[in-house]
């Protein structure tokens, strides 16, 4: 018989502007709109270490052996971006500061090419873009030295990325987030897609938590969600090491693009509608449920709510759990350092400073 114990945790996650690309590849790889190469297998980090033996324990009553290290690599494959909205200018921004990714393409169909330019060059949240950017024409963007290039269908289906040599394609639209819809940009020559959002009925993947269960014939898969991709590696650490019965997930989230400046209307959400600058607004989030998909040991153990805040990017995640196992504070911080540090290094994080929320902008 185990005492069961209750204990919270609490993980920063850099909300909003989450791409969700923990990627540490080691080939060249190409990218068409946003995309990634090679070997979708080891895109979505299958190559998985297993000499677990090799990593030193450093605190007492922590006993995390089960928690593998991550290794995600990546290969020659060319990927797109199909929206340059907030999430696919974020994700192009990332890609272009490293030399083993190359974007191809990107499509919107309700901006032209300069304005691309301009919100791309210039940003709110994460301030000027650091690089060089020039129109060359208007289907041609050329960053870093580099040419994009831009289309603007409406239909993913008629976007010709077999053209361009894209083969991954990063959905990053918020609309075609089901495989029905997602596999219209196979019919231009896409060969694999990535959903930057939840997906109903796509495969859902976490960097750190299940990404070694891709399988090479899942040719559509989502990247989840920004509070997932938080949520999802602090309940693996703790559930492996005391075991979650249950749990409560409260995120108190950054502002999103859907919601008004000023009081509007919201018919499905009359509390959305509300001006986000002046109020904190209870919402709903699907990020516990989610979480049951990339943890199916978790499935139907964690609840969740959401409270939207006035400011512009960054959000935590606060669970609170009852635990199988008897753990003291102590036992709970060291588990999660343990593995910020060792086997989920670069994918979850560990501090015991002072810090507010502006201090995690732009933080991977």
């Amino acid at each position: 018989s185990t005492a069961a114990a209750a204990s919270s945790a609490s993980l920063i996650e850099a909300a909003s502007d989450r791409s969700g690309l923990s990627l540490s590849p080691s080939d060249r790889l190409k990218v068409s709109s946003l995309g990634f190469g090679g070997n979708f297998n080891s895109f979505f980090g299958a190559s998985v270490s297993t000499r677990s033996s090799s990593l030193q324990l450093s605190y007492t009553k922590c006993n995390s052996r089960s928690i593998q290290p991550i290794k995600a690599t990546a290969t020659e494959i060319p990927p797109t971006i199909p929206s340059f909205g907030r999430i696919g200018r974020l994700v192009l921004r990332i890609a272009t500061s490293r030399d083993d990714i190359d974007v191809v393409a990107v499509n919107d169909p309700f901006i032209d090419a300069k304005y691309m330019a301009y919100m791309f060059k210039y940003d709110s949240t994460h301030g000027p873009f650091k690089g060089t950017i020039r129109v060359v024409d208007e289907s041609t963007l050329e960053i870093n030295g580099k040419q994009i290039q831009v289309v603007s269908k409406r239909d993913p289906a008629e976007i010709p990325w077999g053209d361009y040599g894209a083969e991954f394609v990063v959905e990053s639209s918020g609309v075609f987030t089901t495989l029905a819809k997602a596999s219209a940009h196979m019919k231009g020559g896409a060969k694999k897609v990535v959903i930057s959002a939840p997906s109903a009925d796509a495969p859902m993947f976490v960097v750190g938590v299940n990404e070694n269960t891709y399988n090479p014939s899942m040719d559509i898969v989502s990247n989840a969600s920004c509070t997932t991709n938080c949520l999802a590696p602090l309940a693996k650490v703790v559930h492996e090491e005391f075991g979650i019965v249950e749990g409560l997930m409260t995120t108190v989230h950054a502002t999103t693009a859907t919601q008004k400046t000023v009081d509007g209307p919201s018919m499905k959400d009359w509390r959305g509608g509300r001006g986000a600058g002046q109020n904190i607004i209870p919402s709903s989030t699907g990020a516990a449920k989610a979480v049951g998909k990339v943890l199916p040991e978790l499935n139907g153990k964690l609840t969740g709510m959401a409270f939207r805040v006035p400011t512009p990017n960054v959000s935590v995640v606060d669970l609170t759990c009852r635990l199988q196992k008897s753990a003291s504070y102590e036992d709970v911080k060291a588990v999660i350092k343990y593995a910020a540090e060792g086997p989920l290094k670069g994918i979850l994080g560990y501090t015991d400073e002072d810090v507010v929320s502006n201090d995690f902008v732009g933080d991977s």
